[in-house]
């Protein structure tokens, strides 16, 4: 009988519980065949996400079933290319998105620094961020869990904004456009090699623009292996609550343990 030319890994059993590339084996000095096409796939899986061109039309009319008006922008990045090399570009609004949200809360107070003076509790922002595949296969369902919650608790809820070529400090014009206390921006997070789908989510109080990192407070990796988007909304029911109770949010806010599934248990006889 033929012996394998594969030489196996005694942590082969360990793999069982993580998704990281361990005890791969070895065929003499090299990797195995099967795990290095595997890597050279989840490679090229990583790099057409950051690529791959978001589906507004499918993603508004997703987001448009929810229930909420959704509004299509996009950032001063004017294509991918633009925006993978200059950061700064994907992190505001083209003048054209800016003065849609002008057009829309013409009339209002918008742009108080007083939270009470505020017209609406929250805005969500969904951005393609470097994962476009993340959102388009998660925002809505993630939506779904906590736009109800947040109904049943007297929200007011500003118009759901798309905006492509995003970066996540974009969520704080869109909310100081739209008035609103709280900004949660939805947003395809840099892909791994096992992970080219997770989604961030990122909260701030009285958005506005010129704020940094430490005034937000992030939820990552968003997916079904990761943090489940039931789970991952519970999270962030959670956060909103304290934020919006405390005023406040940031490395001021903490995340106080975990949040339980929105999803019902079965009832034990």
């Amino acid at each position: 009988m033929s012996q394998s030319p594969v030489t196996t890994n005694p942590w082969l059993a360990l793999r069982q519980f993580t998704q990281a590339r361990i005890a791969l084996g070895r065929s003499g000095v090299s990797l195995p065949t099967e795990p290095h096409l595997a890597f050279q796939l989840a490679h090229a899986k990583a790099r057409d996400a950051v690529h791959l061109a978001l589906d507004v039309t499918a993603l508004q009319a997703a987001l448009t079933a929810l229930g909420q008006e959704t509004l299509v922008l996009h950032s001063a990045a004017i294509d991918r290319d633009t925006y993978l090399k200059r950061p700064d570009l994907g992190r505001r609004l083209d003048a054209p998105s800016r003065q849609a949200l002008l057009s829309r809360v013409a009339g209002l107070a918008f742009g108080s620094s007083e939270a009470d003076a505020r017209q609406h509790d929250i805005a969500f922002v969904v951005a393609d961020g470097l994962s476009a595949v993340a959102v388009g296969k998660h925002a809505p369902s993630l939506l779904q869990n906590v736009l109800p919650v947040l109904r049943a608790e007297g929200w007011a809820i500003a118009p759901l904004t798309i905006v492509e070529q995003g970066r996540v400090a974009v969520q704080d014009e869109v909310g100081e456009l739209l008035d609103a206390r709280l900004a949660v921006i939805l947003i395809g997070e840099r892909p791994g090699l096992s992970s080219p789908d997770s989604m961030g989510l990122y909260l701030t109080w009285m958005p506005r623009m010129g704020l940094t990192d430490a005034n937000r407070n992030c939820i990552s990796n968003v997916r079904p292996e990761g943090l489940p988007c039931d789970q991952a909304a519970g999270k962030l029911l959670q956060l909103l609550r304290e934020s919006r109770r405390l005023r406040l949010s940031g490395v001021a806010l903490k995340d106080e343990g975990d949040a339980p599934s929105l999803i019902p248990k079965a009832s034990q006889t």
